[in-house]
């Protein structure tokens, strides 16, 4: 699995192959031949390209799990991602379910839920009650808050990852890695962007003859993610029939149902609580007061995607996996596997 390795650090390093090749003193093309596995360069190089990269060379010698089919989704074309970035997020999500699958396959059995049934929403254009289906089909209530949305899909059988990108350009993408559907999130935007991002991608993974432009899409899936995480019923009860100002009030609603400011004010508007003009703007002064890069956060206990550690925890605890490999697994220290490992009371 060198050649992969070496893709994944290079990519993680934001250093094209040029880059690359002018550390080691070698072709461009020479380590397009490394990362496609044409060639395997020897001990000598191996050592120039991870100085160069800043690894161990023990990090280009780590085995990938070979039993894992992936099916990746579509980027977004408006979202104009370069495509270095692009490859470095599907390298990333296999690298990190390579890891997570090892995990799985070190507990015996499969400590998984069955994976969920995909696409088995049809689409149609009352964004309300395919938003209504979705819940359905995932045994949540029809109204009040979606809490614990990370565990509620870990638990259904939805995996879960977040990646470090430096980009705007990139929010989540969806795909498949042995039947189960994955959702990757920027782990570098707000948790109220997130959860909006993780509802959004499910969308996507639910719904069915979703049959129009890709822009057409974009919206549709947004919509339907913001009537999963509020319906129009919750915002009616949350802000009454009417209202002339958009005040900090507003926040307590956001607060309970973990989403932002933006969003409560876009339902509101939908819900006819407040008229568009006042809707539009909040928007403007929204964007004066720099909420486009910096919207407030009111979150108060942000979620985050808790399977994987509970996975290697159990196997180091249980079934005599190594600290060690343990920390390799969640690409951590074994002083920090120590603190979670052992017993609960001493």
């Amino acid at each position: 699995m060198f050649n992969k390795n070496l893709k994944y650090y290079r990519l993680q390093k934001n250093m094209s192959k040029k880059e690359l090749a002018d550390k080691c003193g070698v072709s461009a093309m020479a380590i397009t031949h490394y990362e496609n596995g044409d060639r395997k360069p020897d001990i000598d190089m191996i050592k120039k390209l991870a100085e160069a990269l800043g690894v161990f060379v023990a990090d280009f010698l780590a085995e990938r799990n070979t039993s894992l089919s992936f099916v990746h989704g579509e980027f977004r074309k408006q979202a104009s991602l370069p495509e270095s970035k692009q490859e470095y997020i599907r390298e990333s999500v296999e690298e990190y379910f390579s890891r997570f699958f090892d995990a799985v396959e070190c507990l015996g059995g499969n400590p998984l839920p069955e994976p969920p049934k995909t696409e088995r929403i049809k689409w149609d254009a009352d964004v309300e009650r395919c938003a209504e289906r979705i819940k359905q089909a995932l045994g949540l209530p029809r109204s009040g808050p979606v809490k614990e949305l990370y565990a509620v899909l870990e638990n259904k059988g939805f995996l879960i990852m977040e990646l470090d990108v430096d980009s705007r350009k990139f929010s989540g993408m969806n795909g498949k890695v042995n039947q189960y559907p994955y959702i990757v999130v920027n782990e570098n935007m707000s948790p109220e962007r997130k959860r909006s991002t993780i509802a959004h991608e499910l969308v996507h993974i639910m719904s069915s003859d979703m049959k129009c432009s890709e822009e057409v899409e974009e919206k549709r899936a947004t919509a339907v993610a913001g009537a999963f995480l509020i319906s129009l019923d919750d915002v009616h009860r949350e802000l009454g029939a009417h209202r002339t100002r958009v005040t900090k009030d507003y926040i307590f609603t956001c607060e309970e149902y973990g989403i932002s400011m933006y969003l409560l004010v876009k339902r509101a508007a939908l819900a006819g609580i407040i008229s568009s003009s006042l809707e539009k703007n909040f928007y403007i002064r929204a964007n004066k007061a720099g909420y486009q890069t910096n919207e407030p956060v009111y979150i108060k206990d942000p979620e985050s995607p808790t399977l994987l550690r509970q996975l290697v925890y159990r196997a180091v605890n249980e079934e005599g996996l190594s600290m060690a490999r343990g920390a390799e697994l969640l690409g951590t220290s074994i002083a920090e596997m120590e603190q979670f490992c052992g017993l609960a009371v001493t």
